[in-house]
């Protein structure tokens, strides 16, 4: 198994913390002092999750050189699709002219993408398909609470993806470990309200995230320490044998309490959510693709993705890097005013 391919895409419109501080009551200084976070994107009408996947595909198709038509399988990993069903991987398909694949949606919040590329790995080494393209993909900003200071200055949107390919044994390149865990017990630490669980009572019309920051952070770092430990000792190798780590994009207090724990440089951990935010799903594709580009990654290096969201979920992978060309970013944009993307 290799990874062949990396795309991303996210809006064009920028929400800054200054442009929050307009909107509840919180400052540049709380915001950054707490997550790490200066700015994060956000949809305007006319910008969906599957036209952020898309365009993420796209970039990652141009990157691995192949055909959308070359493509057996399309798993997409969301907590926000465009619809109840189709599934948005079925809009992606579509999009993309990839008239060969099979497409379908996994959902486990923020881990969505360690879930949907480790489902895709196992086609490739089950024999099921030769080329698989997994996308994480979300928009946030429509279910958050705009009036909730605790939620909405964590969020941003945007969509990553890559190229899952079959590979030789004389070739960099393999899955070396996977982790995924989950305690649903822990369910009402964080989530979102659906048709049959709305929001609860008294917050505004929902449905919107829910979120009891405090337990959930002391959860994301050891759940995400230990499955980190799980992972590497299936694959055989130590910390110092893991040239980078890209963990799921949260916040930087949750980032630098789990390279603590595992005893990792901060040069050796890999994080931009100062300029996206907390993408969800799309956060660790999107990393990668950022990563890559700018020549942290060589081939047969040993690469961990970490990721906690909702569920509670987690998890965490350890690949050997294959190499992959960079491509240029996709435009994802709708021009739209930012007053017309953000509820006042």
């Amino acid at each position: 198994m290799r990874i062949t391919g990396l795309g991303r895409a996210v809006p064009e419109q920028v929400l800054t913390n200054t442009d929050l501080e307009r909107m509840v009551e919180t400052t540049d200084e709380w915001i950054v002092e707490r997550t790490g976070i200066r700015e994060r994107h956000i949809a305007v009408p006319g910008e969906t999750t599957s036209t952020l996947g898309t365009a993420a595909a796209r970039a990652a198709l141009d990157s691995a050189g192949v055909s959308a038509e070359a493509i057996d399988l399309i798993v997409v990993g969301t907590s926000t699709p465009d619809a109840v069903f189709p599934a948005t991987a079925s809009r992606i398909q579509d999009a993309l002219g990839a008239r060969r694949a099979g497409a379908f949606d996994v959902n486990a919040a923020c881990a969505g993408f360690l879930a949907a590329i480790s489902t895709g790995m196992q086609f490739v080494a089950g024999g099921g398909a030769e080329r698989v393209l997994v996308v994480g993909a979300e928009t946030m900003s429509r279910i958050i609470d705009w009036t909730d200071r605790n939620t909405c200055v964590l969020f941003g949107d945007g969509a990553g993806a890559v190229v899952l390919e079959r590979g030789t044994a004389d070739e960099p390149g393999a899955l070396e470990s996977f982790v995924l865990r989950s305690d649903g017990s822990l369910a009402s630490l964080l989530y979102c309200g659906g048709p049959n669980e709305p929001a609860i009572a008294g917050s505004p019309a929902g449905p919107y995230i829910v979120m009891d920051g405090r337990n959930v952070f002391r959860q994301a770092v050891t759940a995400m320490t230990q499955a980190a430990a799980e992972a590497l000792a299936r694959a055989g190798l130590g910390v110092s044998d893991i040239a980078l780590c890209v963990p799921h994009q949260a916040n930087l207090r949750i980032v630098d309490a789990v390279a603590r724990n595992l005893g990792l440089r901060g040069d050796r951990v890999f994080t931009n959510l100062e300029r996206y935010g907390n993408t969800s799903s799309a956060s660790i594709p999107i990393a990668l693709s950022e990563a890559n580009d700018l020549g942290r990654l060589q081939p047969g290096d040993h690469l961990l993705m970490l990721a906690f969201g909702g569920g509670l979920a987690w998890g965490a992978m350890v690949v050997e890097w294959a190499g992959v060309r960079s491509a240029r970013p996709r435009d994802a944009s709708v021009h739209v005013p930012l007053e017309q993307a953000v509820p006042a």
